[in-house]
Order: structure tokens, then C-alpha cells, then sequence
């Protein structure tokens, strides 16, 4: 049982500044009713990742995304516009769509055959009123279509927001667009073989937290370290927003003879600027001038995450022909290795949360500033 006396106590402790801090209480990160309260205070109250516009790349293109235990429908209609529902047929709560397809035409239940237009009004009722008889006055299908979902989109990353409670979305992705201005409205690819998939025995905040901060780079990459090391690196904070961390060297060569073409009209400092930032709750993104990546991370359980990663390219050829097909092999294993050595951290942390007399940890105020940011902000939705 979650005692939420001592989870208040060990939320203020949180919200200190982070010289005299805590962090989260262990039962955040094993607790299955402080799961629960997660899950319907941070990811239905509040903006979430759902999915990305790649999943459904063509109008008539559907997915269906459970997102922690909610059956929602990513489609694309004829009209190209992205739209989120709730995955379940106004009738009987059927879920509609089990598996990605495309839909020429309406979306149709498989239990009773009532049917869906793509901007999910309700089209048919088959037999509703009687054998023959496809309608029925206790059926209005102007108020018995498709459960819409609050949504938004920014860099092909799907936000949705459940309770439909939130603030505007484009308030809430503001602070961002604003400091990723010089990517705004540039085009972006999904790279063929280039998407992935961890299966990470770990809460989900221990997945940003460890991606938040610089400070392990010495001795869990020591790969990147060798030449964008500990020092070459600064701090992004935008309180109780996002936060991240930076490098001043970034270097994209792969190979000696190709590289990924860049975004155009970059301004000069991403010549050798990346960032690497936590779009809270549960979206890790790095940018570079030649390509960026997309971590959605989806809890399981309290002690289980799985981290679904996206590789975007600046052009369609670079993300698809085979001209750039053994650099996108390159990149993508690069990355997934970095991701690997991760693991073994974020899984260690999650066990070392049974330990009982364990508060939470504390910070070093100059290293760890942008991991305090995010426990500051979880602390404060769950308090």
C-alpha cells in the first residue's frame, strides 16, 4: 500500500533547491499504486508521446498505439491530416484496429460491422433496428462517433492529452519551438532500418534521468567521451519544461568519403552543436545538424520500460536509397550501442531502489542540475 503521508513528505524533500535536495522516493519506481497515480496525474492529465507521424505515412494509414493501457488509433486521413481516437467501437467497446493497415475507405468493427468514417463519424449500423433495418432512432450518429483525443504535433513526435485537461498544446511545446527555432518547419525522414526497440528492466524515470545529465559520460561512453568529453558539454534547464544537456564538438563523420546531407540555412554554431533534451514525460530527442533522434519511452510497469527509437533524416535520400544505406547502418548501430550501455545503469538504479533506507539519493548542484529539474517537475504533478 502506497503511504501517501510519506510520499508528500518525500516530494517536498524534492523540491528543494537542488544543493539541499532528495530525489523521487522509492516507491515512485516500485510501487504499482504510485504507478497508477502516474499514470493518471503525468501522462492522461498532462502532454504526453503517443506515437510519431511515421507510423502512418499515408492518408488511409491507421496504427493502433496502446499507451498505457488505453487503446488509442493514430490515422491518417484522405485529406493527409493526423487525427487520435480512442481505439474502440462506439457499440460494445470492440477494438477496432489490431494491427497497422490501410483503410481505402471506412473503418469497420470486426464484432457487429458498425463503420467508421477516417474522421470518425459513425457511417453504418448494420441490422441496429431489427434483420434489414440499418437504423434506429436510439442511435444518433451525429453524437455516437469515434472518441476523439486531444493531440499535437511537433517534430513527427504525436502528443496526445487524455483528460483533455491540459493547457493548449502549442503553449505547452512553446518553450521548445523557441529554442529549436533553427529546426522549425524543416523537413524530416524516418531512416529505412533505422528504427529500434529496447526492452529496459527499469521505471521509466530512471530512462530520463540518466539521459538528462552528462555526468556518467567518462565511464559509461567511453566511446563518446574519446572526443566530446565531460568538459565539452552544458547544461539545458527550462524549469519544470524540459532539460538536457549539450556538446560544444559534435562530430558526425562515419566515414571518410560520405557524410548525411545537412539542414539547410542552419545558423553557424550547429556546425559543431548537438543537444540532447527531455521533453517530459517520456520523450528523449537529440538534435544535429544532419540528422536527429526520437526515444519514445512507454511504461509497462513500474519496473518495466520500453524505449522505441527513431532516426530522422534531412532528405528522403538519405533516409531511404541505397546510396546512404551503409551509413544509416552505421548510424543506427552507433546509436543503439550508446543506448545499450545505458541499460545496465538504469536497470542497477531500479535495484537499488529496494533498498528500504535509501531517500531518494542527492545531487551534486553542479552536475546534476538538469536531473533535479525533471524530479523537481514530477514532484510537483504528483504533489
Amino acid at each position: 500500500m502506497l503511504d501517501h503521508t510519506a510520499l508528500a513528505k518525500g516530494l517536498a524533500a524534492v523540491c528543494r533547491p537542488v544543493a539541499e535536495a532528495n530525489g523521487l522516493p522509492n516507491a515512485l519506481y516500485t510501487s504499482p499504486e504510485a504507478f497508477a497515480l502516474e499514470r493518471e496525474r503525468i501522462f492522461q492529465n498532462g502532454w504526453a508521446c503517443a506515437g510519431f507521424g511515421a507510423d502512418v505515412p499515408n492518408p488511409g494509414d491507421a496504427a493502433p498505439v496502446d499507451f498505457l493501457g488505453i487503446p488509442l488509433l493514430l490515422i491518417r486521413d484522405l485529406t493527409g491530416q493526423l487525427r487520435v481516437f480512442e481505439n474502440v467501437c462506439r457499440h460494445r467497446g470492440m477494438i477496432l484496429v489490431a494491427e497497422p493497415k490501410n483503410f481505402g475507405g471506412v473503418i469497420r468493427c470486426p464484432y457487429h460491422s458498425w463503420c467508421y468514417s477516417q474522421d470518425g463519424k459513425l457511417r453504418a449500423t448494420p441490422h441496429v433496428g431489427g434483420p434489414g433495418i440499418n437504423a434506429h432512432e436510439s442511435i444518433a450518429p451525429e453524437t455516437t462517433g469515434l472518441t476523439p483525443v486531444s493531440m499535437g504535433i511537433y517534430m513527427d513526435m504525436v502528443f496526445v492529452n487524455i483528460s483533455g485537461s491540459a493547457e493548449p498544446f502549442e503553449d505547452f511545446i512553446a518553450p521548445l519551438r523557441t529554442r529549436w527555432q533553427d529546426f522549425e518547419g524543416k523537413p524530416l525522414f524516418r531512416g529505412e532500418g533505422s528504427s529500434f526497440m529496447l526492452d529496459v528492466a527499469c521505471n521509466w524515470k530512471l530512462a530520463v534521468e540518466n539521459y538528462c545529465e552528462s555526468y556518467h559520460l567518462p565511464w559509461i561512453h567511453p566511446g563518446l567521451n574519446s572526443y566530446s568529453r565531460l568538459e565539452d558539454h552544458y547544461h539545458i534547464e527550462a524549469r519544470r519544461q524540459f532539460s538536457g544537456q549539450g556538446t560544444l564538438v559534435y562530430d558526425p563523420r562515419l566515414s571518410e568519403t560520405q557524410a548525411f546531407p545537412d539542414f539547410t540555412d542552419l545558423p553557424p554554431k550547429w556546425e559543431k552543436f548537438a543537444e540532447y533534451i527531455a521533453i517530459y514525460p517520456n520523450i528523449l530527442y537529440g538534435v544535429h545538424r544532419d540528422h536527429t533522434f526520437a526515444i519514445r519511452l512507454d511504461p509497462k510497469a513500474a519496473n518495466q520500460t520500453i524505449e522505441n527509437v527513431e532516426i530522422y533524416y534531412t532528405t528522403e535520400d538519405a533516409a531511404k536509397s541505397p546510396e546512404y544505406a551503409d551509413l544509416r547502418k552505421a548510424n543506427a548501430a552507433l546509436w543503439k550501442d550508446v543506448f545499450i550501455e545505458d541499460i545496465f545503469v538504469v536497470e542497477g538504479m531500479q535495484k537499488g531502489r529496494g533498498a528500504p533506507n535509501f531517500d531518494g539519493g542527492r545531487f551534486s548542484a553542479v552536475m546534476d542540475s538538469p536531473t533535479h529539474c525533471f524530479h523537481d517537475w514530477a514532484a510537483t504533478r504528483l504533489g
